[in-house]
Order: structure tokens, then C-alpha cells, then sequence
């Protein structure tokens, strides 16, 4: 086919004068212009992914961003809450601005900061003398070096209770609560109290329980620990367990403490009491090898622990202070924390047995009735 000529007299680009303007020099098509632009203009995969990705990325941070607020403000809500509830119960305030605002400790003229702990069993239905506060514990602390003892009091101390005359010192808080004992402790063994706790045995068995358990040991020259007494929960015997370590749940923990072997059918309680006071010390060690800041703070685990202590447990403590005294206390390593009896203190026996005018076996200072001389000189020894 024979090829088509252009039209005489109209010129294309491929003929046109060479002294034509450069406008007209540059001309092109507009379909050719189109299709230069589309071949040199960048195609929308190669553009849109960029963009995505800098826009997920973005949101994606958003995202965690919030996430994370949320979770901050959940828990910390889900902490207030608990703290809040518990120091509601224990110090008759839920303002938890009252606990942030810790004051400093009161201490005693060595500086240190003297705990009076009494234990009484209003929750054991068999007990008889549910009233009567059969554990006494001092704990001193010294903040300086982070140090401290814990010292049991036995509970047939005989001692004068002012206003009342002679008993026996586990008498003294049915007769005038932790005030009356506090006086009574401060005056026979010489040393200031700064802060007392009452505290119902049940918060031991809830409070082990909510750690998961604790490990005790057992090192009796019988072999074992066995007490028939009842326990009225489980009709089971108090206690039964051989040489070793163990792991108890509140349940077992509850009982633990409370076995003085005064069956005669008990073994491994040749010290009676004092075999007790030793396992109770040996139990508030155990909860405080467990109990930190971690778990307090733990709004998973918090609620069950502070409710146990603030249902179960009575204070002279301001809100204030309960935080740096528990600061205080879980600062100081076990390995630091001395546990003593006043039948071993420093070596030596300071107590003798005595039977009161009504015929009832008691315990006095070697020294004589209300003679505490040595013991306080023992203790002032302790504070140095």
C-alpha cells in the first residue's frame, strides 16, 4: 500500500524551518506528552506502601501508648482501691494521701524504734482463754544500721498489772487492753514502745495463704513435733511433723503457732511455751522473707494480704507512719534480725518457776518477784 503523503503547504515536525520560533520547536502531541508523564511519574506501588507503613508505625505507637496509660490507670485504680479499703478498715480513713504522707518514726533514747506485737486466738472456738494474749512479742529496730531482734515475752510472766495487783502478764490486755500492756512491758523491762499491733491469729492463716505457703523448719532433739491437741477446723492433731524443712498453709502455719505440747502424750515440746514463742518468732520470719514492697504493690495479690491484716489486725500506728515502719522492718535482712527467749538471752536463763498464791505454775526473774534488774541490763545490752 503505497504510503500516504502529507497534505501539500502544512508542515510537521520533521520538516519544519530551522528559523522557526522555540515554542513551536517544542512542540509534541498532547497523547505523546501524556505518555512521557505517566512513563517518568513514579507508579502508586511504589508510593502508597511508604506511606502506609509511616502511618501504621505512627498509630501502632499510639496505640501501645495508650495501651500502656490504660493498664497504668487500671492498676494503679485497682491499688488505690485496695490500699484505700484496707486503710479504711485499720485506721478509720480511706484517704490514701494520708499514707503517702509519711512522717518520721518515734524512737526511743538509743535511737531505736521499739515494737510491741500481742497475738490472741478470738477466732479458735475450743480456745478457753480467747481473750487473753497468748503470744507478746518485742521487735527493736535500729535504722541506722538496719538491724533488730525480736524477743518473746512468755506469756506466765507474773507481774504486777497497775490497778489490778499480781497476774500473770497475758492478763493484762483483758484488763485493760494494749494500752495497760504496753505500761506494764515498758515498766519491767526498761525499754520505750514506740508502736503496738494487736493481732487475731486468723490473719497469720490468711496471710500465709495469700504468699503461697511458707517454709519452716523442724530441729527437735525428739525427732518431731506433735501436740494431739485438736484443731477444731480440721479434728486433726495441732501438730505432727518430723525433723526437716516443711512447707505449711495458713492452716498448718495457725496451728504451728499455737502447739505448746501441754498433752502428756506431746513430744518434741520439752520447753512447753518457749518451744512456741521459737516457732512463732520462727513464722514471722518466714511471712517476712515473703512479704516485700513487690507484693504489696501487686494489685493481683494486695487485696487478699491487706485485707487479712486490716481485718485482723488493731494499731496504735498513725496512717503516717505505717509505711516507713514497714519500710524499716522489710529492710532489714533475716541474717540481721536476732531471735531471742528470756530463757536464752545472751546465754543465760533469767527466769525461774514459781506457783501463785492461788496455786497456779507462773514464771518470775531469777532475781525475785518484780526484780527485772538483769533482764533490763540484758536488753540495755541488746540496744547497744
Amino acid at each position: 500500500m503505497a504510503k500516504k503523503k502529507p497534505k501539500k503547504g502544512v508542515q510537521t515536525g520533521r520538516n519544519l524551518p530551522s528559523d522557526l520560533p522555540n515554542k513551536y520547536k517544542a512542540y509534541t502531541p498532547a497523547s505523546r506528552q501524556r505518555t512521557r508523564q505517566a512513563a517518568d511519574t513514579p507508579t502508586e506501588p511504589e508510593i502508597i506502601p511508604q506511606r502506609r507503613w509511616k502511618r501504621i508505625l505512627k498509630w501502632s505507637l499510639i496505640t501501645l501508648i495508650l495501651l500502656v496509660i490504660a493498664a497504668i490507670v487500671v492498676i494503679g485504680g485497682w491499688d488505690v482501691r485496695n490500699i484505700s479499703s484496707a486503710e479504711k478498715k485499720m485506721f478509720g480513713t480511706g484517704n490514701v494521701v494520708s499514707l503517702a504522707n509519711s512522717g518520721s518514726l518515734k524512737t526511743d533514747s538509743n535511737g531505736r524504734v521499739n515494737v510491741l506485737i500481742a497475738g490472741n486466738s478470738v477466732d479458735d472456738p475450743g480456745h478457753s482463754g480467747a481473750k487473753l494474749t497468748d503470744s507478746i512479742l518485742l521487735i527493736s529496730m535500729d535504722p541506722s544500721n538496719h538491724t533488730g531482734y525480736m524477743l518473746s515475752v512468755p506469756r506466765d510472766l507474773y507481774v504486777n498489772i497497775p490497778g489490778y495487783g499480781h497476774a500473770k502478764i497475758n492478763e493484762a490486755y483483758s484488763d485493760g487492753g494494749m494500752s495497760l500492756l504496753q505500761e506494764v512491758v515498758e515498766e519491767n523491762f526498761g525499754i520505750k514502745i514506740s508502736y503496738d499491733f494487736l493481732v487475731d491469729y486468723s490473719a497469720v492463716k490468711s496471710i500465709v495463704n495469700a504468699l503461697g505457703g511458707i517454709d519452716i523448719t523442724v530441729n527437735s532433739p525428739d525427732g518431731r513435733l506433735y501436740d494431739p491437741d485438736i484443731d477444731w477446723s480440721t479434728h486433726g492433731p495441732l501438730v505432727d511433723l518430723a525433723n526437716g524443712r516443711h512447707h505449711l498453709n495458713g492452716e498448718q502455719a495457725l496451728d504451728f503457732i499455737r502447739a505448746r505440747g501441754d498433752d502428756y502424750r506431746s513430744i518434741g515440746f520439752v520447753q512447753a511455751d518457749f518451744q512456741r514463742t521459737a516457732d512463732q518468732r520462727q513464722v514471722v520470719t518466714a511471712i517476712k522473707s515473703k512479704l516485700n514492697w513487690k507484693l504489696i504493690l501487686d494489685p493481683r495479690k494486695n487485696g487478699v494480704i491487706l485485707n487479712a491484716i486490716a481485718s485482723n489486725v488493731k494499731t496504735n500506728t498513725p496512717a503516717g507512719a505505717a509505711r516507713p515502719l514497714f519500710g524499716l522492718y522489710n529492710s532489714i535482712p533475716n541474717s540481721k534480725m536476732k531471735s531471742y527467749s528470756l530463757r536464752d538471752l545472751g546465754g543465760h536463763n533469767y527466769l525461774a518457776s514459781y506457783f501463785t498464791p492461788t496455786g497456779e505454775s507462773a514464771l518470775i526473774p531469777v532475781t525475785g518477784i518484780d526484780d527485772f534488774s538483769q533482764i533490763q541490763a540484758a536488753i540495755d545490752q541488746l540496744n547497744q
